[in-house]
């Protein structure tokens, strides 16, 4: 039995979350596929997946296998793309996730840049708001949001700083009044974004210190896209990202209101799994983010 093919069915197996789809992909037959995969855990003596009439999933060793089964193949691929098509060369596939609101307005406008200059690379972009499991999906590099990061089996690269920005279309203001200070907020029709650290409140420093408020939703969503049109549509205040508030400030679609009133720092980090040899694919894309955003973030 050849063993490397073998780790890549299994590689395949897990990344589709289905046999037949990785059966077809890999142009085998579900046997013959899952011949492989029993070869594989009686080589090594351990269960790697559970198996039911339903559903599939990694055992905790499995797990661990997994990931050493990336780090290893994608390190032989890249020896290997090393030798025959040199090393300057940048070709293959990168699998990129990020957060849908981030990826369409900042990362979006830059990406044609970086694949002008690689045309070689091909990429599959996954835009997702949730937080993604970086190892279990298969990805190269996922770009996070968060004012912290706790997965510390991830290697990460700070991209930027982002504030959140509380503000309103000067219409809404006209027929409503500003908000002079956080409690004005019960008076007034808000939006929230539902995927926030805390959904259902805002936490802020204010001049007196630190201050937070539940905020009386009339509507809530999970996308800062939505919050962004809804707000500009004078439907109420919201807090939005700077790189999304700061284009509709810019042509007076909304103004900024409790300015003296800030939200934690959030950082934009770029994260990808840690392996000893940084593929050439992702180290010239984590540059090439670093270059890009280091003037709008």
């Amino acid at each position: 039995m050849d063993h490397l093919g073998a780790m890549r069915s299994f590689r395949r197996v897990i990344e589709r979350e289905s046999f037949s789809r990785a059966a077809e992909e890999l142009g085998l037959s579900s046997a013959g596929l899952g011949k492989q995969i029993r070869w594989l855990e009686e080589r090594l003596g351990v269960v790697l997946i559970q198996r039911t009439t339903r559903r599939m999933g990694l055992t905790e060793t499995g797990r661990a296998y997994y990931e050493e089964c990336c780090r290893l193949l994608d390190e032989l691929d890249e020896v290997e793309h090393s030798i025959t098509a040199g090393a300057k060369q940048v070709s293959g596939r990168l699998r990129v996730n990020a957060p849908l609101s981030f990826g369409l307005t900042v990362l979006s406008p830059a990406l044609p840049h970086f694949m002008a200059r690689y045309p070689d690379l091909k990429i599959d972009l996954t835009l997702s708001d949730r937080l993604l499991d970086v190892v279990a999906a298969g990805f190269d590099i996922s770009i996070r949001i968060r004012s912290e990061l706790t997965d510390s089996s991830l290697i990460a690269r700070k991209l930027g700083d982002v504030e959140q920005v509380i503000c309103a279309a000067p219409a809404y203001l006209e027929k409503r009044g500003e908000p002079l200070a956080l409690d004005d907020l019960h008076h007034h029709d808000c939006l929230a974004y539902t995927l926030a650290d805390n959904p259902g409140a805002w936490h802020v420093n204010s001049p007196k210190g630190e201050a937070s408020i539940a905020i009386p939703a009339k509507l809530s969503a999970n996308n800062s896209i939505i919050l962004r049109d809804m707000i500009v549509a004078g439907m109420g205040i919201g807090a939005l990202p700077s790189f999304i508030a700061k284009p509709e400030i810019g042509r007076g679609a909304l103004v900024p209101v409790l300015v003296d009133h800030a939200f934690p720092r959030r950082h934009v980090y770029a994260v990808y799994p840690t392996t000893r040899h940084l593929q050439s694919k992702v180290r010239v894309f984590l540059d090439f983010l670093t270059d890009t955003f280091e003037e709008q973030l």
